[in-house]
């Protein structure tokens, strides 16, 4: 939801999901290969000034935060996860509606070398 960094229902079991398949995929990676997923964490343009989250980068960082604590739960090594705030800087619809808000607050995710 807009400026929150909760992880909802329906966002945990998809969570759980990736968490699972990431412990399979990492099981094939050779162990000399140093990987880490990044999470990216993104918020809508819209400002964001509250003492939780007195910007976007805040609110953005906290969401990648609060996944990367949610996979550490589902058994993920926390060595492997790097939480990484967006703020409002990387849109993927730049229309000021509704629908490209929501579009805008998402999670991304980049398996890539450490």
């Amino acid at each position: 939801p807009a400026g929150q960094a909760t992880i909802s229902d329906a966002g945990k079991t998809e969570l759980t999901s990736l968490a699972g398949a990431l412990s399979d995929i990492a099981k094939e990676i050779p162990p000399d290969v140093n990987w880490v997923l990044r999470i990216d964490g993104h918020t809508d343009k819209r400002p964001i000034s509250t003492p939780q989250f007195p910007s976007n980068w805040e609110l953005s960082a906290a969401r990648a935060i609060a996944v990367a604590k949610y996979l550490v739960s589902q058994g993920i090594d926390p060595k492997r996860l790097v939480p990484a705030g967006f703020g409002e800087y990387a849109p993927i619809d730049p229309a000021d509606t509704e629908e490209a808000y929501a579009k805008n607050r998402r999670i991304e995710f980049r398996l890539t070398d450490g």
